[in-house]
C-alpha cells in the first residue's frame, strides 16, 4: 500500500476510536457540524444529492431544495456517526435503535426455515438495520463494493462482519452468487442493497416517476431460489429518549408476488419494477434520508463531472 492508501487508512482507523470515545450526544454535534460545513462547500457528490432530491420531489421551492440538501447530508453523517459507534451497542440497545413493521410474513417464512431475500436501499443506516436484523431475525448475508484502498475496503469489511453479518466481496473473490445461494439453502436473511447498478447489468425501473438502473440480484436470487422476496424503506424517526435523539424505522413490504408466466427475464423485471415501487414511496416521504450521492438514474448516467466524494462502502447486489 502506497503512503497515501496508508495514511488513509490509519485516519479512518483513529477517527474511528476517537468517535466511539466521544460521549454521545457531542459525537452527533460534530458530524451535523461536518454535514453542514460539506453543504457550505458543495462539490460533485453535493450537487448529485441535490439533483437526486429535485428529481424525486419536483414541487419544491429552491429554498426548500437546499433545505432539504442540508438535511439529507446530516443524515448522511449520522450514517457515518452511528456507524462509528454501532460495535459498542449491546442486543438490548439495538433492540431500542430500531422500530419494524411489516416483519410478520418474513419471520414466518424464516420460522419454516426458508431464506429470504430483502431488497434495500440506501436510507438512513442500512449497517443498523443489517446489525439488528442479524441479531433479532437470523443470520444475514450480504454483498460488499469493493473499495480503494484495500485496506479500507479490508476495514469497512471486518467492521461489517463484527456486526454479525457475512459480507460477500462483489468483485475479486470468486461469483457472489455462489454465497449467496448457500445462505438461502441454510434458511438465512440476505440483504442487497440494490438501489444502484454497480455492474451495468442491472434493469431499468420507474422510480419516484424517473427511468433508473437498479439491481436485479435479488429478484433474480427469488427467482432462482424460490425464496420470498421482500422490500425494506428505511427511515429516521424522532425517538426523544435516545442519546441520537432518532431510530431507525424499517417498513417491510409485502411478498413480492412471484408471476406465473414469462421468462426469467420477464419475471426478474416485474418483480424489480414492484420493489421499486415500494422503495420509491418511502424515498418520497423521507428524501432527506436517502444517501444517493452517485447517479442512478438513466438520464444522468451518461453525465462524468459529479460523483460522491465520500467513499460508501454500501453493499449491492450482483446483477
Amino acid at each position: 500500500m502506497n503512503p497515501a492508501d496508508t495514511a488513509q487508512a490509519w485516519g479512518l482507523r483513529l477517527g474511528f476510536a476517537a468517535v466511539r470515545a466521544l460521549p454521545a450526544r457531542a459525537a452527533y454535534r460534530l458530524f451535523d457540524r461536518i454535514a453542514d460545513l460539506s453543504f457550505r462547500r458543495g462539490g460533485g457528490g453535493v450537487d448529485r444529492l441535490r439533483s437526486n432530491y429535485a428529481k424525486v420531489r419536483p414541487e419544491l421551492t429552491p429554498a426548500e431544495l437546499e433545505a432539504m440538501v442540508r438535511e439529507g447530508l446530516r443524515s448522511y453523517m449520522r450514517y457515518y456517526c452511528e456507524a462509528f459507534r454501532l460495535v459498542d451497542r449491546s442486543q438490548q440497545e439495538l433492540g431500542e435503535a430500531v422500530r419494524v413493521t411489516g416483519d410478520g410474513p418474513m419471520r414466518e417464512a424464516l420460522a419454516a426455515g426458508t431464506g429470504v431475500v430483502i431488497f434495500v436501499g440506501h436510507q438512513a443506516n442500512w449497517d443498523l438495520a443489517g446489525a439488528w436484523s442479524s441479531t433479532h431475525l437470523a443470520p444475514v448475508t450480504t454483498v460488499a463494493e469493493r473499495l480503494e484502498p484495500e485496506q479500507v475496503f479490508r476495514d469497512f469489511l471486518e467492521f461489517r462482519e463484527s456486526l454479525g453479518m457475512t459480507i460477500l466481496p462483489l468483485t475479486g473473490a470468486g461469483d457472489p452468487f455462489v454465497g449467496l445461494k448457500k445462505a438461502i439453502a441454510q434458511g438465512d436473511l440476505v440483504a442487497l442493497v440494490a438501489d444502484r447498478d454497480l455492474t451495468h447489468n442491472g434493469v431499468e425501473v420507474d422510480l419516484c416517476g424517473h427511468r433508473a438502473r437498479v439491481a436485479k440480484g435479488p429478484a433474480v436470487l427469488s427467482v432462482l431460489t424460490g425464496a420470498p422476496l421482500f422490500t425494506a424503506a428505511l427511515s429516521y424517526e424522532d425517538a426523544p429518549e435516545m442519546h441520537s435523539g432518532k431510530r431507525v424505522y424499517i417498513s417491510f413490504s409485502p411478498p413480492v408476488p412471484v408471476p406465473g408466466e414469462g421468462t426469467t427475464r420477464d419475471k426478474v423485471q416485474v418483480m424489480t419494477q414492484v420493489c421499486a415501487d415500494y422503495l420509491g414511496a418511502g424515498i418520497v416521504a423521507h428524501t432527506e434520508d436517502w444517501h444517493m450521492l452517485q447517479r442512478v438514474f438513466v438520464e444522468d448516467l451518461d453525465d462524468r463531472s459529479t460523483t460522491a466524494s465520500i467513499p460508501t462502502g454500501t453493499a449491492g447486489a450482483p446483477s
